[in-house]
C-alpha cells in the first residue's frame, strides 16, 4: 500500500499543485515522511501504526490542491476517496484522517501518531536551512493570504513562532527543540 500511495499522492501533487506554492509543495511533504521516518525510529510502533502513519504524512497536504483555507479537510477528502479504492480497512482511514487534522494549527495531538505527524510538520523549525523555509513561506502568504509583512515584523512573528511552539514526541522534546533553539539564536531572537 505504502508504494501505490506515494506513487499517487507525488503524481497528485507535481500535477495539481500552483507553482506559487513555494512552501507547502512536493519538496515539503517528502520532507515530513523523511522527518516521520526519523522520528518513528525512536518510538515503539507496530507494522499497522507505522503505515498509517506514513500514509498520512504523504497525504497531509494534498488539498493544497483544492483550497488553501481548509486544507487538511481536503487532504482527508482526497485521501479517504483514494484508500477507499484500494480497499483499505475503514478503521485505519480514520486514524489516518485523525492524523492528517491534526496537523491543523494550532496542533492538537490526541495521540503517539499525531503527535510524531505534527512534529515532523514542523520539523523544518531545526534545519539548517530554516531561512529558505520560512521565506518561502512568506512569499505563499503574500499570494494566497494577501499577507504582506515588513522585514522586522516578518522577524518578530518568526521568533514568536519558534519561541511558543513545542514538540509533542519525546525525541521532540529531547533533540528537536535543541536544533530549534540554534535558529532563534541564529535569528537573534
Amino acid at each position: 500500500m505504502l508504494n501505490k500511495v506515494e506513487e499517487f499522492v507525488s503524481q497528485h501533487l507535481r500535477n495539481n499543485l500552483s507553482p506559487k506554492l513555494y512552501f507547502h509543495n512536493y519538496s515539503h511533504t517528502k520532507e515530513v515522511v523523511f522527518a516521520v521516518k526519523e522520528i518513528k525510529s525512536h518510538c515503539f510502533l507496530n507494522t499497522q501504526e507505522t503505515e498509517i502513519l506514513t500514509i498520512a504524512a504523504w497525504f497531509h497536504d494534498c488539498g493544497y490542491s483544492v483550497s488553501y483555507k481548509g486544507h487538511e479537510n481536503e487532504s482527508c477528502r482526497i485521501a479517504v476517496e483514494f484508500l477507499k479504492n484500494n480497499n483499505f480497512p475503514n478503521n485505519l482511514t480514520f486514524r489516518v484522517t485523525d492524523c492528517i487534522l491534526a496537523t491543523k494549527y494550532p496542533q492538537q495531538p490526541k495521540n503517539i501518531l499525531e503527535d510524531i505527524l505534527c512534529d515532523a510538520d514542523l520539523f523544518h523549525f531545526t534545519r539548517t536551512d530554516y531561512e529558505r523555509h520560512h521565506l518561502s513561506l512568506r512569499k505563499e502568504w503574500e499570494i494566497y493570504l494577501n499577507k504582506k509583512y515588513t522585514d522586522q515584523e516578518w522577524k518578530q512573528l518568526n521568533c514568536d513562532l519558534l519561541k511558543n511552539h513545542h514538540y509533542f514526541t519525546k525525541y521532540g522534546k529531547n533533540i528537536l527543540e535543541k536544533f530549534k533553539a540554534v535558529n532563534l539564536k541564529l535569528m537573534e531572537c
